[in-house]
């Protein structure tokens, strides 16, 4: 990870160009960058995006045109990916996969509707979608008993997880499928999102001796997500090619096992689209208190919730608004937003405590880029504090297109309503 503390251009465009023409705050993305990660898995059969991570129609559109299959985890994701021009249907590899620990109602309704495979997450879906649909394939989420993350929060394994089917309850589902006239054709394990490759590598055990429990109705196999991301500097990339290597041993050592091929997937979400992802604000007041100088943003963590919810790090920039190319010298800052919760730091540490950063000198007016959060930024923006949802820009053949303009207030209240009540 190089990020430098102060820029002035992200993908070749001026930062202070990219406010003025859309205004702050405003999510930025690298087209390149996604492209340049989705090669970086072009060893695996299949990769299957993890929408959830930056479902712009725009990037799923962008990861459609370069082969990628997506993951929907909801009844508006997989409207999503139907949107974005992916096909529905149980073709192999199916382009839309449902993913989740239950059906809603919709959800359910819609995967029959439109014929879209289901990796069950919990026992009961094998039921609820049996009595809608018979012989059809399947895949299951097994939760292996064991998961790593880097936070507790994206730990998606053991016990302490809602996560996946217990390992213990393989046979169990393996009945529940029978009887329900449906079978078993792939097994999804995913542990945690930042885990290293040391953990990666457990699961490729885990998965093979789940899958012998299973049999020869497999087809394939998927190795989920949590791909780590380099927030920080010295932070290792994942070795890629040593990850496809031992999946690739176990892939090969079931097709020898059970006379078939074996399909091997990989669900990458964070991984692909992190890096990609810029968001632009600008410093609104420069304030000291006691020992303390805090910058303050016109984003906050109804833009980006990562740092409130996590305690993520993610690197930061200044753009000088005037004098471009003179370095200024690096002060120890606190970077905080607009909202009315001492919790509205960008930052902090998981358990929410604040730290410094040295970042170049700066004055109201000036810009301040927030990097890598491409993943889990913009699709978790809210409303709170009735501020509107900020614009996405994709950098893409050199120019900035923008995929989604700045809430409105009226649509930001569109949807509600006040009773008519009886004068008295």
């Amino acid at each position: 990870m190089n990020f430098p503390t102060q820029i002035e251009s992200i993908a070749g465009h001026a930062v202070a160009d990219l406010a003025q023409q859309f205004g702050t705050p405003t999510y930025v993305y690298d087209a390149a960058k996604i492209v340049e990660r989705i090669n970086d898995l072009s060893q695996f059969d299949v990769t299957r995006y993890a929408q959830k991570a930056a479902s712009n129609l725009a990037i799923l559109d962008l990861v459609r045109r370069h082969g990628v299959l997506v993951d929907s985890v909801s009844a508006g994701e997989i409207r999503r990916a139907l949107a974005a021009g992916f096909k529905a249907g149980s073709d192999e590899p199916p382009q839309i996969v449902y993913t989740a620990d239950i059906f809603d109602r919709e959800a359910l309704d819609l995967v029959v509707e439109h014929n879209i495979p289901v990796n069950c997450g919990s026992p009961d879906m094998i039921d609820q979608l049996g009595e809608r649909v018979s012989d059809r394939g399947i895949t299951l989420r097994i939760n292996p008993g064991f998961g790593h993350g880097h936070s507790q929060k994206t730990n998606t394994g053991g016990e302490q997880s809602k996560h996946g089917i217990w390992h213990e309850q393989l046979d169990n589902c393996l009945d529940r499928a029978t009887r329900n006239g449906l079978t078993i054709t792939g097994l999804h394990m995913h542990i945690g999102s930042g885990t290293d490759l040391e953990h990666l590598s457990q699961v490729c055990g885990a998965m093979e001796k789940a899958a012998h429990i299973v049999g020869p109705t497999l087809t394939s196999i998927s190795a989920g997500g949590g791909l780590p991301t380099p927030y920080r500097e010295g932070d290792q990339r994942v070795d890629i090619a040593a990850y496809f290597d031992l999946w690739d041993a176990t892939r090969n050592r079931l097709a020898t096992a059970f006379g078939n091929p074996i399909s091997l997937e990989i669900e990458p979400g964070r991984y692909l689209a992190a890096e990609s992802g810029s968001l632009i604000a600008e410093i609104r007041a420069v304030k000291q208190m006691g020992k303390n100088l805090y910058y303050l943003l016109d984003a906050g963590f109804n833009d980006l919730a990562r740092p409130i919810l996590y305690g993520s790090y993610h690197p930061m920039a200044v753009c000088p608004a005037t004098e471009p190319g003179r370095l200024r010298p690096e002060q120890e800052v606190i970077v905080g937003g607009p909202l009315c919760e001492s919790g509205d730091i960008f930052t902090q540490e998981e358990g929410g405590f604040v730290c410094n950063r040295p970042l170049p000198k700066a004055s109201v007016g000036d810009y301040l880029v927030i990097g890598c959060t491409g993943a889990y930024g913009s699709v978790m923006g809210s409303n709170y504090n009735s501020k509107p949802l900020a614009p996405e820009v994709l950098l893409l053949d050199g120019k900035a297109h923008q995929i989604r303009r700045r809430q409105t207030f009226e649509e930001m209240i569109g949807a509600e309503i006040v009773p008519e009540v009886e004068k008295e």
